[in-house]
């Protein structure tokens, strides 16, 4: 006879049954109501009750769909209500042999379960643990006047899941017969020798030999089920969750096996044969892989659980000696009982699954049934992060948080806990604490307690601004979801708000969309959801097939779907209910680390706040919201370029020196991840910061460093997830210059002594100040006038408070007053210009100083800053050197053709002399003086002999002056003088110009 598909589907299907049933097969249960624990989804909440009637699947699997963005319970720190007897098992179980002490649970991962010496590791911890701890006081016995006692053994059971990789295999192992069933069995061999190798490490062969034999069994079993689906060309779901959850079977086998070794009172458990679970849909299939939103809404049915749970301590625990009958024969030890997570069986009988990471809720589950003081969570991080620490290097563990707290978190991304685990735990008040396997020493995060409800919080009905809470941070941690849409349907107003929202989250429901956030514009009958990126097309289909008519008539403006990645970022917090500005400050960070909010929405409950924003920029959102609830210190990300000149090089050890105490005073830090010379640049790997980055000349001699690549740097820069991006160009380059719009309109700040960009072409210069201000990002180049010296921001501060700025007038060149404050009868003008050169005061080539073009760049400057549009051939110059010296073309080195300059000036020491005997006579003293006339639009500079009555008079070696007359400043001028020439003078106004940026991101946080 000829079977149809539908034949063989059910042929497969009863084939699992008998293949993978328990060995003690429980009788089918008939007319069982006792749906203890059924979980109720809203939008902003889930209800776990007592006691619930089945609902209808429909609107089951729609309350399903409704993903929950917080969880609610009664008041905190208390069980939601009773817990039945029957739902836990009895003092027989719960107090094992008798013990003071009840059981602590402890789940790991299949990270901590990869090879030998992690089970080893894990087996040896599980032994320490069993054997008890030092008392706390707020631990077991709060009045116990002994603090410091040992607790004595502790019954101890662990939760496993499979060794790391293999549930991927597994998967394999299914996926690859329906195509080539040579292929499936070759991978089946390779996932059980591996599983065999770890046990034949870990216990001699009179342990491990019938651990063996059936695990080759269960191999010849999967094979012999997974044979039958190419005939059937699919995959039931429960085929799929029966092969993989052999992972965990073989794994609480083989830890099992260890602990045998060691002579441990050990047993293991196969929870196939305790955990009897109902599913809201049994054909939910594993899920997907890392989800932390749901476990399918599995439940377990906690009377008939507890019973097989008594039977097994009864029947197995007693044959392997952890429940010892006989009182006289127990050596005082503690059990440690191994149990395998992620695999339960359903209601009906049939193998099934806690879906994935369902080992997590494994462990709870099993936590209430004996009674459990404690659930411990293995992981490989020391708990609960503050934000992943791979995306925010500044992220650190949480020391405790609420139940409430912790499902937020994991609902939104947080992958170290799966929020369904928190039930069990929750019902029974139990604590669970997140500990790191290869860190045992740290305590980790403790989560227990709920939060306040809205009501609770509001009693008093008082709201106060976070910041005033003497530095309490409101929220706990900041989380994100990847890969999602948004789904949108615009200008419904026709049909009408309430129908229009019933109908959208309708059709979500019936195909089967996950939704993870919803807002509305009631204006325009308007809705957004995000959903997971790769439901996207189905959601956008069922929204497109509703509303059919609709769109025909134009009734509907449009239906839409981003077409590029998105993410969820959330803050969440119990400390946010009641607090006025937290909103404000996660949006204003945003803000300033330039990223787009493309969805708002806030839970009821008001412990969190999630956005939408573009997937490429969802980084640099979690580290700017983790800096301005100052959960980190804020972080300056620096490139340094002209890192080998002598601007640079003193700014860096001025940067080196000043390092610990940016930190401690002023609250920020400064990662340099790139550095660059005229032909070399050196960049941290993945942007992390150069640990050395004072000896410049090693790293870019060295093999890491590449050839100088400024579009690289550029993108590499404008990738950099970090908000606070600062390039520092220590360079005179106009190609250089020529990237600062560019860096800007991707929101990275510049700082610059160079006066190329600020004194360069009139159409560039506008061009960076608009991208500056589209940016909102900030373009420091107070040290290309005056160095150190606050002269452009003196004239800045003149201008915002209301003054009029008539006049400027000064010296703007360090070399200039140093020539003329030593040239005389007998020092020589080129012996004074060489001075100069040798006290580092001159510019590179000197002829930029000598002909007035150093003095003209910085007279355009500030002549723009007031106002006017001049360029350099807008300002009268004198020139101190003629057109034969000016346009001379030198050859060799910087020194060689300083050399070969000074000895072509000493044909001016006559005439130079000449000018400073007559001012000399006339009581005069020779300054290269600028005057901005603004009034008259008018710039110059010129060696000109001034008076004592002149500021000017009476300059000093290598002195700046500006002296600023304006409205207000009228019988006597505003005058900034001091120091300004040599790099170190330089590299400090730079420094200041760093300062002014790290101050004002960390007081926008304040």
């Amino acid at each position: 006879m000829r079977l149809s598909h539908e034949h063989i589907l059910v042929v497969a299907s009863l084939a699992t049954a008998s293949a993978f049933a328990p060995a003690k097969h429980h009788s089918r249960l008939h007319g069982n109501n006792n749906n203890k624990g059924a979980i109720v989804t809203t939008n902003d909440a889930v209800s776990f009750l007592a006691s619930s009637p089945p609902q209808p699947q429909s609107a089951g699997r729609r309350q399903q769909r409704l993903a929950p963005l917080a969880v609610s319970f009664s008041s905190p720190g208390k069980a939601s209500s009773a817990i039945p007897a029957s739902e836990i098992c009895p003092p027989s179980v719960t107090s094992p042999n008798d013990s003071p002490n009840p059981w602590e649970v402890h789940k790991f991962g299949g990270a901590s379960l990869a090879d030998a010496g992690l089970y080893r590791t894990v087996g040896d911890l599980l032994i320490r643990e069993s054997s008890g701890r030092v008392m706390k006081k707020d631990e077991g016995d709060e009045e116990a006047e002994d603090e410091g006692r040992h607790s004595g053994p502790i019954p101890t059971m662990a939760v496993v899941s499979a060794r790391g990789g293999m549930t991927d295999q597994l998967v394999a192992v299914v996926d690859s017969a329906l195509q080539d069933i040579h292929r499936a069995e070759a991978e089946l061999d390779r996932a059980l020798e591996g599983q065999l190798a770890i046990l034949a490490d870990l216990a001699p062969p009179e342990i491990t030999g019938p651990i063996e034999e059936r695990m080759r069994k269960d191999a010849r079993d999967i094979l012999s089920v997974v044979q039958s689906l190419r005939m059937i060309r699919s995959v039931p779901p429960s085929v799929m969750e029966v092969v993989t959850g052999f992972g965990e079977i073989w794994s609480a086998q083989t830890l099992y096996a260890y602990l045998k070794h060691e002579g441990v009172k050990t047993a293991w458990i196969d929870a196939r044969e305790v955990l009897i679970v109902k599913s809201a849909n049994a054909n939910a299939g594993l899920g997907e892989k890392g989800s932390s939103s749901s476990t399918g809404g599995v439940v377990p049915l906690w009377v008939d659980t507890a019973k097989k749970m008594e039977e097994w301590w009864n029947g197995e625990g007693l044959r392997e000696g952890v429940n010892m009958a006989d009182a006289e024969a127990d050596d005082g030890s503690a059990p440690i009982v191994v149990a395998t997570g992620f695999v339960a069986t359903s209601d009906e009988g049939v193998p099934t699954t806690l879906k994935r990471s369902g080992s997590d809720y494994s462990a709870t589950i099993f936590a209430k049934l004996v009674g459990s003081a404690r659930v411990t969570m293995w992981k490989n991080t020391d708990g609960v992060y503050t934000a992943d620490p791979r995306r925010v290097p500044e992220a650190f563990s949480i020391s405790s948080l609420k139940y409430d707290e912790a499902m937020e978190l994991a609902y939104f991304g947080a992958q170290v806990l799966h929020p369904s685990a928190m039930v069990p735990c929750i019902d029974s008040n139990i604590p669970v604490y997140v500990r790191n396997i290869f860190n045992p020493g740290f305590e980790g995060t403790v989560i227990q307690g709920r939060c306040s409800s809205l009501s609770e919080a509001n009693k008093d009905g008082k709201v106060k601004n976070w910041k005033s809470n003497n530095g309490e941070i409101p929220i706990k941690g900041i989380t994100s979801v990847d890969a999602v849409s948004l789904l949108t349907l615009e200008g419904a107003s026709v049909i009408g708000g309430a129908e229009v929202a019933e109908r959208f989250m309708g059709s979500m429901a019936d195909a089967d969309i996950d939704v993870l956030m919803v807002t509305q514009a009631s204006s325009e009958s308007s809705i957004t959801v995000v959903v997971p990126e790769n439901q996207g097309g189905a959601a956008l289909g069922a929204l497109r097939s509703t509303f059919e008519l609709e769109i025909s008539r134009s009734n509907v403006n449009s239906i839409s779907l981003t077409d590029r990645p998105m993410a969820i970022v959330a803050i969440v917090g119990e400390g946010m209910a009641m607090q006025s500005g937290v909103s404000a400050s996660f949006m204003s960070s945003l803000a300033r680390a330039n990223v787009n909010i493309r969805v708002i929405a806030q839970g009821s409950s008001e412990r969190q706040v999630a956005v939408v924003v573009d997937a490429s920029q969802a980084s640099r959102a979690l580290r700017a919201a983790h800096m301005a609830f100052t959960l980190s210190q804020t972080q300056l990300s620096v490139a340094i370029l002209g890192g080998t000149g002598k601007v640079g090089s003193a700014l860096i050890r001025q940067l080196n020196a000043q390092k610990e105490s940016l930190s401690k005073i002023l609250n920020f830090g400064v990662c340099v991840n790139a550095i660059a010379s005229s032909s070399r640049m050196f960049t941290g790997r993945d942007g992390r910061c150069l640990a050395f980055f004072n000896e410049v000349d090693e790293l870019l001699e060295s093999d890491e460093s590449e050839e100088l690549d400024m579009d690289a740097l550029t993108e590499m820069f404008g990738d950099d997830v970090n908000p606070h991006r600062i390039i520092i160009d220590c360079t005179n380059s106009d190609k250089v210059a020529d990237y600062y719009e560019r860096w800007m309109a991707s929101g990275v700040n510049v700082i610059s002594p160079s006066r190329n960009a600020a004194a360069g072409p009139l159409d560039r210069y506008r061009a960076i100040h608009a991208a500056r201000r589209a940016s909102a990002v900030e373009w420091q180049y107070e040290s290309s006038v005056g160095s150190a010296l606050p002269i452009l921001t003196t004239l800045r501060d003149l201008i915002q408070t209301g003054d009029d700025v008539q006049l400027l007038r000064g010296c703007l060149s360090g070399t200039m007053a140093y020539v003329f404050n030593h040239v005389d009868e007998d020092t020589s003008f080129s012996d004074a210009v060489r001075m100069a050169v040798e006290q580092d005061f001159a510019e590179n080539d000197i002829r930029e100083d000598l002909g007035g073009l150093d003095a003209c760049r910085k007279i355009v400057v500030l002549a723009r800053e007031v106002g006017l549009d001049v360029s350099l051939e807008d300002v009268e110059v004198e020139s101190l050197i003629p057109d034969e010296i000016r346009n001379k073309e030198y050859s060799g080195s910087t020194e060689e053709v300083n050399e070969a300059i000074l000895e072509d000036l000493k044909a001016l020491d006559g005439p130079m002399l000449e000018r400073y005997t007559e001012a000399k006579s006339e009581g005069r003293a020779l300054r290269y003086k600028f005057v901005i006339d603004v009034a008259n639009k008018k710039c110059r500079c010129s060696l000109e002999g001034v008076d004592n009555t002149d500021t000017l008079y009476r300059l000093r070696e290598n002195e700046n002056l500006v002296a600023f007359e304006t409205s207000r400043y009228t019988t006597s001028p505003l005058i900034v003088k001091g120091a300004a020439a040599g790099p170190d003078l330089a590299a400090t106004g730079m420094f200041a110009d760093l300062l002014r940026l790290g101050r004002a991101f960390v007081g926008a946080q304040a």
